[in-house]
């Protein structure tokens, strides 16, 4: 296992990989940080891998929409699987609620599937920004569940161009 530390137009983030696949994209203080990162992990700045990344990480910061062509292995159940899986079909510059990702996956399974079990998977996305959690709403225009915070969900959806009125910021107002 890899890691880097990498200091990005997007802020700070840590990626992982086991040297062929990429196994985790991290914001630095997000919530599940690092989960499933290993702890042997060694710093290898140099991985064609990391460089990779990296480019696509300063594409997409400047508007880009790139093709991942390079390989994703998160690790979690499969249940999260296919939840990461669906994210991976929602459009750039488009959004999805984690009500019709639930029903999407009834219709696979033929039974009930909870939005909030859709969301607890979303928030545990090892793969952030790549793996697109922060393209992902409530039914009722809520921001909610980005776990980089509301604020980098409202920049990752701004730098794809998604207009923000109709939505809200769930916080409670300080």
């Amino acid at each position: 296992m890899y890691k880097k530390v990498l200091d990005s137009p997007l802020g700070t983030l840590t990626l992982a990989s086991d040297g062929e696949q990429l196994t985790g994209v991290w914001l630095k203080g997000q919530k599940y940080e690092k989960q499933t990162i290993h702890q042997s992990a060694v710093v290898r700045n140099d991985l064609p891998l990391f460089l990779k990344v990296e480019e696509w990480l300063e594409r997409y910061a400047h508007g880009e929409a790139p093709a991942i062509d390079f390989p994703l292995k998160p690790e979690g159940s499969m249940f999260r699987q296919e939840v990461w899986k669906h994210l991976l079909t929602i459009p750039y510059g488009e959004v999805e609620t984690y009500g019709n990702i639930a029903k999407k996956m009834e219709r696979n399974h033929g039974r009930n599937m909870s939005a909030q079990a859709v969301g607890g998977a979303v928030g545990h996305n090892p793969i952030s920004i790549l793996i697109p959690c922060h393209r992902v709403v409530g039914s009722n225009g809520s921001l909610t569940g980005y776990a980089g915070g509301i604020e980098m969900k409202k920049h990752l959806l701004m730098i794809e161009g998604v207009q923000l009125n109709g939505f809200y910021d769930p916080s409670p107002v300080r």
